[in-house]
């Protein structure tokens, strides 16, 4: 288990470049095994969950080349289909939530998949329903073995046919979509998550041979192929690390220009920071942050109430980022309610900022209300441990902003999500010490 001692109140400058997408990556690492040709993907980022899936494939058969940092071919020409059902397959599929996502691209070109019950962040129940449910329409069996808590789903051939999802899943629209690629005929998918990275998969499985249209709605429409070819794909920027960066600026009253931020693709992300106050320039295709010297001021509705974020699908504000906006808001001028709608457990870390000097009320396992300190009374360094990826980076970023020494126990969650996180922030003046 790392940890991290974090030197906090050191004014921080510089420029720093978020790394390729998280949540992309998981997704279209899973085409690979669609077709037997070769599939090149570029700005990887090189981190622990991401890894954990590259290997996973590589045990699957795929053959797996590093081109350069970032970049790696891959062939699925010799898929180990016999892998699925090893005990090895079952340790390594559960201890990685985005595993879940081969599960489509198996079943529609070998006829079967199967998945132990992944693991992931201890942030709430996130349920598979969406995606087995997905299959079955497509005309698939399934099975569970309660015992081994194993997954499975088979299937001659998968035929399409028009389906309304109960939830906009990411991942189960995703697992959906590489599913119906291959299935006979024309598939329908009406309520299906339409993030930006959603959109890439889309894009990219279209450039392999797929037929999918209405790309960036939430009504898909796909005409099954018989076989899809190889391409080149490159990862957009991980928005959620470009709202923690922003965040990072504000809370350490920081210059920082965050590059190649791919504006297009931020949707309300922009717009939901400079709600708390922050002031944000558009300079090409990066953000520049100025240092908040004399503070940030939470806007209120045009009534005079207090303003709430909250959570919501794509166009909405992702929940990656709510707790960002809730370590940003204790040092605001102002009040704010944060409303995390989609999972339960995601705002528990909030006793750790309480114990650093935060004002928050804790209303509910959903809701907090946030009193802003206006830098007035600085947040104090204290010990803690890092409960899952997102409340991790909140808590650095706490750290970063705190007065005196913090130590952030299990910091392998923050590297699950953040690429050498470390080194990129002590590049722009940070006081990180990494202890393994």
């Amino acid at each position: 288990m790392g940890t991290f001692k974090i030197e906090g109140g050191a004014p921080l400058k510089g420029e720093i470049k978020p790394q390729g997408a998280k949540n992309e990556a998981l997704q279209v690492l899973c085409t690979v095994l669609l077709t037997p040709q070769k599939v090149t993907i570029n700005n990887i980022p090189d981190i622990i969950d991401v890894n954990k899936l590259i290997s996973l494939l590589r045990n699957l058969g795929v053959k797996v080349e590093k081109l350069a940092h970032g970049s790696y071919s891959f062939q699925a020409d010799e898929v180990n289909l016999a892998y699925l059902e090893s005990e090895a397959f079952k340790k390594e599929g559960a201890s990685l939530r985005g595993s879940i996502m081969i599960v489509g691209p198996l079943l529609a070109r070998f006829g079967k998949g199967y998945i132990p019950k992944p693991g992931g962040d201890k942030i709430g129940r996130r349920r598979l329903d969406t995606h087995f449910e997905g299959f079955i329409n497509l005309g698939a069996k399934f099975r569970y073995n309660e015992e081994d808590h194993f997954y499975g789903v088979e299937a001659d051939r998968l035929k399409g046919t028009y389906m309304l999802l109960d939830e906009a899943s990411v991942t189960g629209t995703a697992n959906i979509v590489m599913a119906a690629v291959l299935a006979e005929g024309k598939t329908t998918i009406y309520n299906a998550a339409c993030e930006p990275y959603l959109q890439q998969l889309c894009r990219m499985l279209n450039s392999m041979g797929a037929n999918i249209t209405g790309i960036g709605s939430n009504l898909l429409e796909i005409e099954g192929v018989e076989t899809l070819g190889g391409c080149e794909h490159r990862i957009l920027p991980d928005m959620i690390e470009i709202g923690s960066w922003i965040g990072l600026a504000a809370m350490t009253q920081s210059e920082i220009t965050i590059k190649d931020v791919s504006w297009d693709n931020l949707g309300v992300i922009p717009g939901t920071f400079r709600k708390l106050g922050i002031t944000l320039e558009r300079r090409g295709d990066d953000i520049y942050i100025p240092a908040h010297t004399d503070g940030y001021e939470i806007q209120n509705y045009i009534d005079g109430s207090i303003l709430t974020i909250s959570d919501a699908p794509w166009p909405g504000f992702t929940p990656d980022l709510l707790s960002i906006v809730l370590v940003v808001a204790t040092q605001a001028r102002g009040e704010i309610l944060i409303h995390q709608k989609m999972f339960e457990s995601r705002l528990f870390f909030v006793d750790r900022l309480i114990d650093m000097g935060a004002k928050i009320i804790l209303c509910d396992p959903h809701r907090a209300t946030v009193i802003g300190l206006d830098f007035k009374s600085k947040l104090k360094g204290i010990l803690m441990s890092s409960p899952d990826i997102r409340a991790g980076i909140s808590l650095l970023i706490a750290a970063l902003s705190a007065k005196g020494t913090s130590t952030i126990q299990n910091s392998d969650q923050i590297d699950r999500g953040y690429e050498r996180i470390d080194e990129r922030l002590i590049a722009i003046g940070a006081k990180i010490t990494r202890i393994d």
